[in-house]
């Protein structure tokens, strides 16, 4: 009896570690989050495809790069000869998509490469994931999912200080950006029901933590509080948002696309609606104990709190119900915002190696996003 319960734990081991997730935009802020827990908290094998665009960034990806279950890919979403040998080399079991463009800032500057790469870009993959799911035998297009990861944004502004987005909730984008999400959301929808390829999708709430490209808010903030520059905010610094600790997305994700049920979408979010305003000063009171050596001229990390002109169409408040991902996954968020942000300011001062490289490129901190 022991031999066998030994031999079945085998197989099963055999084909866990066999089991193969392509990941899209892996080197990426979310994709680079789950790529590192599909390798620390999983026996899978991962394909991390990425273009390499100016916010991809392999550094974040170091403590992993060595694993065998680890493989890189830098492919264009929108080279489908490139896709279709990836396809066929890899056989992935599941499609994890995150490549995308996402700064809203940059999607109203120039939305071009939003519609290209967040539009066609994922009309190109959902096809070529259509045609290799349609060429596996029975067993493997039972086990395969194209799980696309989007954005809260896409439902656009909420009314209400007590309203909450839902999985029913009408898109209303406001943004470039948020426009192209959406319109990539109802590609995979209609590709699942038109041509049967079995999709999940999620919608998330603000992504904060380790690795973020510096033109987003919060390590934005962090970086121009160290280096003595104006802390500039939107407005009054009352529009709101609800914050989740990116590996808390990560787990979340990895959920979803293992055990989420095919055709469902599930909204991921942190429970923590905090305001701008309220953001930039938390960072700054947690600068005051964990960065007391301030720069030259500065006494107070608040004092560089600079309020600037808003942005066109400015969504005010962003809330989600993640009550079905809860429910029906037994997930919820390990972080709240306090004790995330804590480890995001002190990932920030403890990598300065990280982040000096980022800046050594085209970014300059010059620009603000969330």
């Amino acid at each position: 009896m022991l031999h066998l319960l030994k031999f079945l734990n085998q197989i099963r081991d055999f084909f866990v570690s066999n089991f193969c997730i392509l990941v899209t935009g892996g080197a990426g802020f979310i994709g680079s989050a789950v790529v590192r827990s599909i390798i620390h908290k999983t026996k899978f094998k991962v394909v991390n495809l990425d273009k390499l665009t100016y916010a991809g960034n392999l550094d974040s990806l170091l403590d992993i790069d060595c694993s065998e279950r680890y493989f890189y890919e830098q492919v264009d979403i929108c080279d489908s000869n490139e896709l279709k040998r990836v396809f066929q080399y890899h056989q992935p079991n599941c499609v994890m998509h995150l490549a995308a463009e996402s700064h809203v800032d940059r999607s109203i500057d120039g939305p071009a490469e939003f519609i290209n790469t967040n539009i066609s870009g994922t009309f190109i993959l959902l096809e070529a994931a259509r045609n290799y799911y349609e060429s596996l035998e029975e067993e493997k297009k039972e086990q395969f999912r194209f799980h696309h990861i989007s954005t809260d944004e896409v439902f656009g502004d909420l009314e209400g200080i007590e309203d909450l987005f839902t999985e029913e909730t009408p898109y209303s984008p406001s943004s470039p950006y948020s426009a192209s999400k959406a319109a990539s959301d109802h590609l995979v929808r209609a590709w699942g029901r038109t041509y049967g390829l079995p999709i999940i999708i999620t919608n998330c709430s603000n992504n904060y933590g380790p690795y973020h490209f510096p033109e987003k808010l919060i390590p934005h903030i962090i970086l121009n509080a160290i280096h003595g520059k104006p802390l500039p905010i939107y407005g009054d610094g009352s529009q709101i948002r609800d914050w989740l600790y990116v590996v808390d997305h990560a787990k979340a994700l990895i959920k979803v696309v293992t055990n989420g049920q095919i055709g469902e979408t599930y909204n991921i979010g942190g429970h923590n609606e905090k305001t701008n305003l309220e953001v930039v000063e938390t960072i700054c009171d947690l600068l005051e104990e964990l960065a007391a050596e301030k720069p030259a001229g500065i006494e107070n990390y608040r004092n560089l709190i600079t309020f600037v002109k808003d942005r066109p169409g400015h969504d005010v408040r962003y809330a989600i119900d993640a009550s079905k991902i809860e429910r029906e996954l037994g997930w919820v968020p390990e972080e709240t915002f306090e004790t995330g942000l804590r480890k995001t300011v002190q990932w920030y001062l403890d990598n300065r190696q990280w982040w000096e490289r980022v800046l050594s490129g085209a970014y300059r901190l010059e620009r603000l996003g969330e």
